[in-house]
């Protein structure tokens, strides 16, 4: 087996951890922004006249959450079973 496959192999799938950490961290830090715009909507415009803009803001934010560790989970189960599958080529 080419050492440099293996190698390159085991680079691409570090690259493909931070990629999806990096994601997950970039939902986490905007989703507070979100999440305040919802409350701050109320301070420019009057809750009883528009309170689905608020509703809104706050659900998108809440909704960003769920998806983003969803797809954190997903491409780690993905990211375990490529490494699984690593293992097994560099033993043949």
């Amino acid at each position: 087996m080419n050492k440099d496959l293996i190698l390159r192999e085991k680079l691409a799938l570090q690259r493909t951890v931070l990629a999806n950490q990096s994601t997950f961290y970039s939902i986490l830090t905007h989703w507070p922004c979100i999440f305040s715009g919802g409350f701050n909507h109320q301070q420019f415009i009057r809750l009883e006249q528009q309170p689905h803009h608020s509703i809104c803001f706050i659900g998108i934010s809440i909704l960003l959450v769920c998806i983003g560790f969803w797809n954190f989970r997903i491409q780690n189960i993905k990211i375990t079973e490529s490494e699984n599958t690593l293992v097994i080529i560099k033993m043949i």
